[in-house]
């Protein structure tokens, strides 16, 4: 699991929402698991990953040492994973969170792999409805 900022990309901009968790990437770098959500690379207008399921764009990467992770035109605050707050600080080397910039909230940490290959096999028309 890696350390990773996920912003949801809202007519073509970033003020969307944006959240700071921990993620799986497979090894090809090509599917990102966060939040229970599967996003495969794209090539958005603006995101470099798209959610498999609703094809929302989504800027995703990793967490800048700097602590300035919100996109520069971006605003709003980042809702950080209860369970990441530790290694957050620990990169940025803060010793607290600025409550102005940060939510605290509880994320989805467990890999959504089978939302994944359901979707997979019904693009593939191995499987005829999506529960």
């Amino acid at each position: 699991m890696e350390l990773m900022y996920v912003e949801l990309i809202l007519d073509f901009s970033h003020t969307g929402p944006a959240w700071i968790g921990h993620g799986e990437i497979n090894r090809s770098r090509k599917t990102i698991y966060f939040n229970g959500k599967v996003f495969g690379k794209g090539r958005g207008r603006i995101g470099n990953y798209v959610d498999i399921d609703d094809r929302n764009e989504y800027w995703i990467s990793g967490i800048k040492k700097n602590g300035e992770d919100r996109h520069w035109a971006g605003h709003g605050k980042i809702q950080i994973d209860k369970s990441s707050i530790e290694a957050y600080l620990n990169i940025t080397q803060q010793s607290k969170l600025a409550a102005n910039k940060y939510n605290v909230v509880e994320l989805i940490n467990v890999p959504n792999k089978e939302l994944a290959n359901h979707i997979e096999n019904f693009k593939k028309g191995t499987n005829q409805d999506r529960a």
